[in-house]
């Protein structure tokens, strides 16, 4: 019985490393995804650490990145920036990689 409750065990504590390093990854993606989206609106660089930490709090508004693709297309476009849904999505995915390997290596 011990050998299945160490296993269970183990178990729970695999799922949660991964349900942090999942939220961890997500978190670091919004931030680089907000200062890819605040140098494209020319920020300084206070103002674009104080928009990337908005861009991670607009995660939290609902399930899924939509919440957060909506804040930054809303504030781009707000900005007169010339850019469409598609475009900041393809960005997200190339910060998502991104987050990936820096929380990976440690940096």
């Amino acid at each position: 019985m011990t050998d299945f409750n160490d296993r269970e065990r183990g178990e729970e504590r695999k799922f949660a490393f991964d349900e942090e390093t999942t939220f961890r990854i997500a978190a670091r993606r919004n931030k680089l995804l907000g200062h890819w989206a605040a140098e494209k609106m020319n920020l300084t660089p206070e103002e674009a650490d104080s928009y990337a930490k908005a861009v991670v709090q607009a995660d939290f508004e609902e399930a899924g990145d939509e919440d957060v693709v909506r804040k930054v297309l809303g504030d781009l476009t707000g900005a007169g920036i010339d850019i469409d849904e598609a475009a900041v999505r393809v960005a997200l995915e190339e910060k998502a990689v991104e987050a990936r390997r820096q929380l990976m290596s440690g940096s």
